[in-house]
């Protein structure tokens, strides 16, 4: 394992889920509902924050690496699957945009996993789309947990409405990379 300056943001990437998910579970006695939503979306935006800086830093740094292209993606998923399992415990997210979302992740996942293994992992590299998509769904879920209004916008309501949206676009995305590897599942 390479211990170099964007993996080790990574891995403080899911160090953060534990005390993102902590934040809900202290008593009110203990932090307001205000303090757990500012402190959540602050943890959430970090992670993202990391995200951008470690894909950032291991271009510029030649720091790129197989292990840091595993666990990068994961921790990504990690985070946003908590994410939206808080939003359905605190009542934020519907149950089935949270399963679309997890869901597409889990199997485009495995369709990566599987292309790259017989040697078609170009063919479902990230497109604008998937970008797109993820643009959306982390605007969405910020939104969502801070929950109040920021001037006059109504967060809970405009971050369901990007949620939704973020939802078609992950069907979407996920018919195009399963297109983009149907020539090879018609061989199987």
């Amino acid at each position: 394992m390479n211990l170099n300056i964007p993996n080790l943001l990574t891995w403080l990437r899911i160090l953060l889920i534990p005390v993102f998910v902590t934040v809900y579970y202290l008593s009110d006695s203990t932090l307001s509902m205000h303090s757990k939503n500012l402190i959540a979306t602050s943890v959430f935006l970090l992670a993202g924050w990391t995200d951008w800086l470690d894909g950032y830093l291991a271009r510029r740094l030649n720091q790129s690496s197989a292990f840091g292209a595993f666990l990068d993606p994961v921790a990504d998923k990690l985070m946003v699957a908590a994410a939206l399992i808080l939003l359905v415990k605190l009542g934020r997210a519907d149950v089935a945009i949270a399963f679309i979302i997890i869901g597409r992740e889990i199997t485009i996942s495995a369709l990566r996993e599987w292309m790259a293994k017989v040697g078609e992992s170009k063919s479902v590299a990230v497109s604008m789309l998937g970008k797109i998509k993820t643009t959306f769904q982390m605007i969405a879920i910020s939104l969502l947990l801070y929950h109040e209004s920021i001037l006059t916008v109504d967060c809970q309501w405009f971050g369901s409405v990007l949620l939704y949206l973020a939802a078609l676009l992950t069907l979407w995305s996920m018919g195009y990379y399963l297109m983009m590897a149907m020539q090879r599942l018609k061989e199987i």
